[in-house]
């Protein structure tokens, strides 16, 4: 007989197997902040929060944003570390409370697992450019390099589309006609690629003792950036009037709905919730750590940084507003092209442009780095709690789980990202949202899940986060479910519009990940045992009170099938 114990919330148990290792946790309690901080901070607060604010009315779009943070982005923020926190399990393993959803946790997995086919290339296009910045002059200032499109021209032309032919051939995107003539696979690209490749596996393969002391750097690198490049910014000439255009308070903006649906859209992808990260770092946490105070603290340096980082983006298109003698909006934009295209040639017209640039790259690489290490330690840590056997293997399922990746590394791999980014983690994300809400509020109930946070940190959920779960933040994700589907737009890039069956592909994309909730839930019914009414009971009660189900006592199983059926 082999003696083991298996830590449980509510003792010790005895039994007869193999010896269990227990839990890994945090090395120290900075290491978690400081990996869900990198995580939640990420490229998307540089290159899409301060254009947003600068579109919808400056200091104006801070109301709706802040509203949507404290009704929706916090108690969903704080759903999640708690609900990893006292599990202990990954997305799909912390549905032991009320098995029937367990299918939710497979749908953010599986996000996470689409978001790293291409937020891993996005590293690699900034590794390349920062080493195409080791160099006296900036490959992208001129036109006489050997991937310089015919059509390349030293001035900028502001038009619909902005004339950089040049500045993309960097990545050679001229090469490409579109997503149905990708190209092949440059040897530049592929080589940052596997750089990248390695760089994540060795700060993952050994789990949060490793990952924790990587955020160390990653996580803070780009705070020490935005600070230089802002004290740089600021002394430019046209930094003030892009500053003042930033935070231009407009409120009549606020009357206008597509200002809300922004500002609601923005914290539902910043905070980083649906994709299961935040159940995986929190659930090697220690069983009694403060979860709320550490809500409360990562979720609002996040939303802080995005403020923060506005003020570095609009320095610098104040600066080439006034350099080229063009409004504002001519130069203001969002999404890659921001960061590879307008910053950059920002950069190249300052003295010591090279050192400038070398120093955005860096941010843009940490900025990336943490998040993707993120979204990939939900995949293992999800798949291996699932998947007991995964222990054993961790570094070489690690390194498969890396070695996957779609043909962004060609000359029309920005199209690829550009499909994958609209509908990877889109409407998916917030429907995977919505129905881990409603599971936890309405099947386990927001009194038990109140009941083990009190258990964890000794004080009990207020009203306000209790009514925010039962009632608010499914209501507000079942509005942007709804708005998602109603104003959806099909992707573009520039002047470029994708196929027909592009955006179909994209489609099965979303849906795939979507349908593991219904899947899972009907084959959990059909492999239940007993009638229907038996299986439901079994399929809504947490596991390991299955045994109140063979005695007739079903706390969350009111309603009889006598009255189903009439």
């Amino acid at each position: 007989m082999t003696l083991i114990l298996v830590k449980e919330h509510n003792g010790v148990q005895f039994t007869t197997s193999t010896l269990v290792s227990p839990r890994e946790t945090w090395g120290k309690k900075i290491d978690f902040l400081l990996s869900v901080i990198g995580f939640a901070v990420d490229l998307a607060n540089v290159w899409r929060f301060p254009y947003l604010c600068y579109k919808n009315g400056g200091g104006a779009f801070l109301v709706p944003y802040l509203f949507f943070m404290v009704i929706a982005g916090m108690p969903l923020f704080y759903m999640e570390l708690a609900l990893g926190q006292y599990n202990r399990e990954g997305a799909a393993g912390v549905w032991k409370i009320c098995p029937i959803f367990k299918g939710v946790g497979f749908t953010v997995i599986l996000i996470s697992l689409y978001v790293g086919f291409y937020y891993n290339v996005i590293i690699a296009w900034a590794l390349f450019y920062l080493f195409s910045s080791f160099t006296g002059e900036l490959p992208w200032v001129h036109c006489n390099n050997t991937w310089n499109s015919p059509n390349c021209s030293d001035l900028w032309a502001f038009n619909n589309s902005l004339n950089d032919t040049h500045k993309r051939g960097v990545l050679h995107l001229q090469d490409s006609e579109g997503i149905a003539d990708l190209g092949l696979p440059r040897w530049q690209l592929t080589s940052c690629l596997a750089v990248v490749i390695v760089v994540l596996y060795f700060s993952l393969w050994k789990g949060v003792k490793t990952s924790g002391k990587v955020v160390w750097i990653t996580a803070t690198m780009p705070y020490v950036v935005l600070t230089v490049l802002l004290l740089r910014g600021v002394t430019l000439p046209g930094a003030m009037d892009g500053i003042k255009a930033y935070l231009s308070v407009d409120f009549l903006r606020l009357c206008e709905p597509q200002v809300w649906i922004d500002a609601a859209t923005q914290i539902c992808f910043s905070l980083g919730v649906g994709f299961g990260v935040l159940i995986a770092f929190s659930s090697y946490n220690k069983f009694s750590n403060n979860c709320y105070r550490d809500a409360i603290i990562t979720s609002s340096i996040n939303s802080l940084t995005s403020f923060f980082s506005g003020f570095v983006i609009f320095s610098f298109l104040g600066y080439m507003s006034h350099k080229h003698s063009v409004p504002l909006d001519k130069v203001a934009t969002d999404g890659p092209g921001l960061v590879f295209i307008i910053y950059p040639e920002a950069i190249a017209t300052l003295p010591g442009s090279s050192v400038w640039a070398v120093i955005f790259f860096i941010m843009l690489l940490t900025l990336g780095i943490d998040s993707a290490m993120g979204g990939m330690e939900s995949v293992i840590t999800g798949l291996m709690d699932e998947f007991k056997f995964l222990h054993k293997h961790r570094e070489l399922f690690t390194l498969i789980h890396r070695c996957v990746h779609l043909p962004h590394h060609c000359s029309g791999g920005i199209y690829v990202f550009t499909l994958l980014d609209h509908f990877a983690a889109g409407t998916s994300i917030l429907f995977g949202v919505l129905i881990e809400a409603i599971g936890i509020a309405w099947f386990y109930g927001v009194d038990r899940f109140s009941d083990d946070i009190e258990e964890m940190i000794g004080q009990r959920p207020g009203l306000y986060w209790r009514l925010c779960w039962k009632f608010v933040s499914p209501c507000f994700l079942l509005f942007m479910v709804v708005v998602s589907f109603a104003t959806f737009n099909p992707p573009n890039y520039g002047t470029y519009t994708f196929p027909i069956w592009a955006n179909m592909i994209g489609w099965c994309l979303a849906i795939s990940s979507m349908t593991m909730v219904p899947l899972y839930a009907i084959y959990k019914m059909c492999t239940l045992p007993g009638k229907f009414c038996d299986r439901l009971a079994y399929a809504i009660t947490p596991e390991h009170e299955h045994h109140l189900v063979d005695n007739g006592e079903v706390r969350r199983f009111t309603v009889s099938c006598s009255s189903l059926l009439t």
